[in-house]
């Protein structure tokens, strides 16, 4: 029987924006590995510890590409991909997983 499991890739930030993508299937435990220093020595260099963009996938193969994709891009098109989603470049991790609270929309 096989499980259902997400596959994330997803930015990770310092305070003055250095940029850092990878790939997981676990969010929750990847971003909290970064942050106790062991995720990764470029992490733990520079600081990257605050996520601020992810997607998520069902299959690794499209999470890899994917990785791959936005790793190949230049810093400003990754900038303005967090910028779009996450104008104030927010820490997504402290919010990840909870419930959203639903607002219709206005007029109704």
């Amino acid at each position: 029987m096989q499980r259902d499991v997400t596959y994330f890739v997803y930015i990770l930030a310092s305070h003055t924006r250095v940029l850092y993508i990878g790939v997981t299937n676990s969010l929750i435990r990847r971003v909290g590995e970064h942050r106790a220093g062991k995720g990764s020595v470029f992490t733990r260099r520079y600081r990257v510890h605050r996520l601020v963009y992810y997607e998520s996938f069902q299959y690794i193969s499209n999470a890899i590409n994917r990785e791959r994709e936005l790793k190949g891009w230049l810093r400003s098109r990754k900038v303005d991909l967090v910028t779009s989603l996450n104008p104030q470049w927010h820490d997504l991790f402290e919010d990840f997983g909870k419930p959203v609270a639903y607002r219709a929309p206005s007029g109704i």
